[in-house]
């Protein structure tokens, strides 16, 4: 399935509009479980940088992170990095019109290019690195970014069904993807390989992560693959299917799963 036309389709309709992205970010919130973790993640690392700090989001893609996150501790300086032109583009028109271009900011670049050195104190990497197959670049990247101490928190699909792959011969849901998902083990491994000494690795989605995924990812972007008129049905599809969704995210953010489809990574830059 190809995700990209989408999201391009959903930034059109978003653009412009004050009202209609900080409502979309809202919508996003709900709607996707990797969100609770990573909020959860984010609540927990602001209660020990409460002060002043300075964050990236690497691979802001909509936007919606960032905007959380100026909302979350106000003294923070938030910088967005992505790829795509159009969303940083979009991003920065958002960000000015809401006034807070003074300590937020959008801007295009290459993970496998970018290294601000010793000047982040956070870095927010969530559904990137699946993307790039030149993660340990990136981790590098990331690694020297990092002032000392700085937290390094990343979202990505696990090797354990993650892109809804189950055996060798299953195609990755999303097209765009270069891998299916990672081991502990394996990005353990490659983020001491980029200088990281403490790393901490969970499992999300797990079994009822798993099913509300499919409610509202997995089947939505089928049909919009189908046809762009089924954006007209969804509100109805989500109408039916949401509050079942809310209820298996609460169960999956407070439970502890011994695997999952996503993994929450933690690493910390100590010297």
């Amino acid at each position: 399935m190809q995700y990209e036309p989408i999201k391009r389709s959903l930034g059109r309709f978003i653009s412009g509009s004050v009202i209609m992205r900080k409502a979309f970010y809202y919508l996003l919130n709900l709607i996707l479980l990797r969100a609770w973790h990573i909020k959860k993640a984010l609540k927990k690392i602001e209660s020990d940088h409460s002060g002043e700090a300075v964050v990236l989001d690497a691979g802001a893609g909509f936007g919606q992170y960032t905007w959380w996150m100026s909302r979350l501790n106000r003294k923070w300086k938030i910088n967005a990095v992505d790829i795509d032109k159009d969303q940083t583009d979009a991003c920065s028109a958002f960000i000015n019109k809401t006034g807070n271009s003074d300590r937020i900011s959008f801007r295009t670049a290459d993970l496998t290019t970018f290294t601000e050195p010793m000047y982040y104190d956070l870095i927010l990497s969530v559904d990137v690195m699946e993307h790039i197959k030149e993660d340990e670049t990136v981790f590098r990247n990331f690694y020297n970014s990092l002032k000392d101490n700085g937290i390094l928190l990343i979202s990505t699909p696990s090797d354990k069904g993650g892109s809804d792959i189950h055996d060798e011969d299953n195609k990755s849901f999303i097209d765009e993807h270069v891998r299916s998902g990672y081991g502990i083990d394996e990005i353990t491994a490659k983020l001491n390989n980029a200088g990281f000494r403490t790393v901490e690795a969970s499992y999300t989605y797990g079994k009822p992560g798993k099913i509300s995924w499919m409610l509202t990812m997995k089947y939505p972007v089928k049909m919009l693959n189908v046809s762009y008129l089924f954006f007209v049905i969804l509100p109805f599809y989500f109408l039916v299917f949401f509050p079942v969704s809310i209820i298996l995210n609460i169960f999956d953010l407070c439970l502890d799963h011994k695997t999952g489809t996503g993994l929450l990574v933690r690493a910390t830059k100590v010297t």
